[in-house]
């Protein structure tokens, strides 16, 4: 518009752009169009604008103004550039542009609204896939689950769905059979092991028992009554190993029994009471009147006795032995007001044959540790070695 008044002005003048102004504003009409025309003082020729703006230069390049237009009650945004002719006039030109905020405002609502949906969406239909995928992983989960608690039989159900989650389950199914035929490859051959190798170390064990009873020179008898203690002592240490080995496997669970931990406790302080006179210490028991557990009576019974007499051969002063029921279990703690072990050392101890410098003065083999870890793992518990300022407390917990 402002190139077609410039040409009317060009031709005729003012007179002519006035002309041109109102014919175009009486027959065309510029419905979304703002014009004026003023003179060099600033008084309105023309147009649909009664004065000029004052914040409007005609320096300056296209600017977004607010404005009233003649015959309209409220302001209007425009979008204008102002013009100064040859004779001094003014000439503003430009639309209204409020329509085209207001079209924008309402698209950029739309579109926020739209990305509100979308993330909604979104959001909804990763909870539903996690949803599904927690729902068919489910199945996997809790199978592991009771394979670790022992249930060496249990295996993912099947839906013949025949995709990912199928073909998981086939391979977590087919990993576990495998694992059950090695730990019944492994329970033959540590039976087999234990029978092949006691067999022989009971015979010789008989032959040095007729050596001893059939020898008169002490020197001879003192060398057969050691060969008979290392025998005993490897006895021990092959039944220790091999327990050892069947408790981490999960092997004897099926010989749970229900017995009162606290009976148990008691009857081991009394056992160990002379043992602690000798060395010059005491050994107290802390335990309820009852304490009634589902557990394997002969390893336990065996991993509490080792804690007891680590207790006594790397201890001093008072020896406490307690058993409480916790959250989850049971546990029983042997405290001792020894040197304890420094905390950095205390996984080497508890490693299979791990024995410190201190320990090495005293007789056995390393196991007896290692052996209650297991025993621990075995009934889902597990051994914590402490503090007990001073001292040292082996705590072994029990799952329910």
């Amino acid at each position: 518009m402002e190139r077609q008044l410039g040409a009317h002005y060009a031709r005729g003048g003012r007179d002519a752009l006035r002309r041109a102004i109102e014919v175009r504003m009486a027959t065309v009409g510029v419905p979304q169009g703002v014009v004026l025309l003023t003179d060099a003082a600033g008084r309105r020729i023309a147009g649909n604008v009664a004065d000029w703006p004052p914040t409007v230069s005609p320096a300056q390049d296209h600017e977004t103004i607010e404005i009233f237009r003649i015959g309209h009650d409220t302001p209007e945004r425009m979008r204008v550039v102002a013009t100064r002719l040859s004779g001094g006039e003014r000439l503003l030109t430009g639309h209204v542009i409020e329509r085209e905020l207001r079209f924008a405002r309402v698209m950029e609502d739309a579109m926020a609204v739209a990305m509100a949906m979308a993330v909604a969406l979104a959001g909804l239909g990763a909870a539903l896939a996690a949803r599904m995928v927690e729902a068919r992983l489910g199945r996997t989960v809790a199978t592991a689950e009771a394979v670790a608690a022992g249930d060496l039989g249990r295996r993912v159900a099947l839906d013949g769905s025949q995709d990912a989650f199928e073909a998981l389950a086939v391979s977590v199914n087919a990993m576990l059979d495998r694992i059950a035929a090695l730990m019944t490859e492994l329970k033959v051959a540590t039976d087999g092991l234990a029978h092949d190798l006691r067999s022989p170390l009971t015979r010789l064990r008989a032959t040095l028992e007729r050596a001893l009873a059939a020898s008169h020179d002490e020197a001879a008898r003192s060398a057969v009554l050691r060969a008979l203690d290392e025998g005993d002592r490897l006895l021990a240490m092959l039944d220790t190993a091999l327990r050892i080995t069947r408790a981490e496997a999960g092997l004897g669970r099926e010989a749970f029994v229900a017995i009162d931990l606290a009976a148990m406790v008691r009857e081991l302080v009394e056992m160990f009471e002379p043992l602690a006179e000798d060395r010059g210490m005491t050994i107290v028991a802390s335990v309820p009147p009852t304490l009634p557990i589902v557990a394997h009576r002969e390893i336990l019974g065996q991993a509490l006795a080792n804690l007891v007499d680590n207790a006594l051969k790397y201890g001093d002063g008072q020896v406490e032995v307690t058993a409480a029921r916790v959250a989850g279990g049971v546990e029983v703690s042997v405290a001792d007001d020894g040197p304890g072990i420094p905390a950095d050392r205390r996984p080497e101890a508890m490693k299979r044959f791990g024995r410190l410098d201190a320990a090495r003065s005293e007789s056995g083999a390393g196991l007896g540790l290692t052996l209650a870890a297991a025993v621990a793992h075995l009934h889902d518990g597990r051994l914590e070695l402490a503090d007990n300022h001073p001292g040292l407390a082996a705590r072994l917990t029990l799952g329910a």
